[in-house]
Formats: C-alpha cells, sequence, structure tokens
C-alpha cells in the first residue's frame, strides 16, 4: 500500500464517522440539553482524548517559542469545528442526518474547491477545473435529491 492510499483511506475513515458523531451527540442532546452543551461535552471528549494519544504517543508540548510565531487567526480552528458540531446537534433532529450531513458535505465541497483554487491560508494551488466544478455540482445535486426525498 502506497502513502496515498492510507491518506485517502484516513479522509474516507474520518468522513465514516461522521455521521455516527451527529448520531451520538444528537443522542446525547437528550440527556444533556442545548446543543451548545452537547459541543462542549463532545470537546471536552475529544480533548481529553488527544492528550491521552498525545501522552501515550510521547509527543511533546509545542514550543512556546514556535506557538508565539502563530497568527491569531490560526487558533480559530476549534471555534470552527463548534460551529460545525453544534450546527450538526441544532439541525439533525429538525432535518435528519443524511440531509445534515449531505448539506455539510456540500458546503464543505464548495469551501475547499474555493480554498484549492486560490491556495488560501497556505494551501497548494489547484485549479477549479471543469471537472472539479462539475464534481461539486454533483454533490449539491445529490444534496437536492436528498432533500426533495425528505419532503
Amino acid at each position: 500500500m502506497d502513502s496515498r492510499t492510507i491518506y485517502l483511506l484516513a479522509a474516507l475513515l474520518g468522513g465514516a464517522v461522521l455521521p455516527v458523531q451527529v448520531a451520538i451527540n444528537t443522542l446525547l442532546r437528550r440527556y444533556v440539553g442545548e446543543p451548545m452543551q452537547v459541543t462542549f461535552v463532545s470537546y471536552l471528549a475529544g480533548t481529553l482524548a488527544s492528550l491521552v494519544i498525545c501522552f501515550f504517543a510521547r509527543y511533546p508540548l509545542p514550543a512556546a517559542t514556535a506557538l508565539a510565531q502563530t497568527s491569531w487567526w490560526m487558533w480559530i480552528g476549534g471555534c470552527l469545528g463548534t460551529l460545525y458540531v453544534w450546527s450538526t446537534i441544532f439541525a439533525t433532529p429538525q432535518i435528519g442526518a443524511a440531509l445534515a450531513l449531505s448539506l455539510t458535505i456540500a458546503g464543505q465541497m464548495i469551501a475547499a474547491l474555493f480554498l484549492d483554487h486560490y491556495g488560501a491560508i497556505g494551501l497548494t494551488k489547484y485549479a477549479a477545473s471543469p471537472t472539479r466544478i462539475a464534481g461539486a455540482v454533483l454533490v449539491v445535486l445529490g444534496v437536492s435529491l436528498v432533500a426533495y426525498a425528505k419532503r
């Protein structure tokens, strides 16, 4: 297995666990309450899991000098993740997991196509070729079918 395959499988696995995360968080909402409270519990569990993994993998803490070189906006990734988790907990009970996640995927495709095309936020540039745009359009059409079937 080449290294590209490992990356492709990692991305596929990451995508496959999202509906499970959404379902678990939606169920947790029944016990915890508000979507933002569930988001907090989810991130607390994720933070603890990350800490344990870093500990057992013996990853050192980042150097203060390295952290001081970052820009303030580089720290908002967790905030954006909070928005994502909250939005799925908020929306899923009303529109279903399939529609919530298909809209999430469509939003991801559109934003990723834009980021790739412009090489934004330090990414490598990948042109928004007609083929790539067609792929994103097919995703949006798929979302439309899921939404139409939900009516």
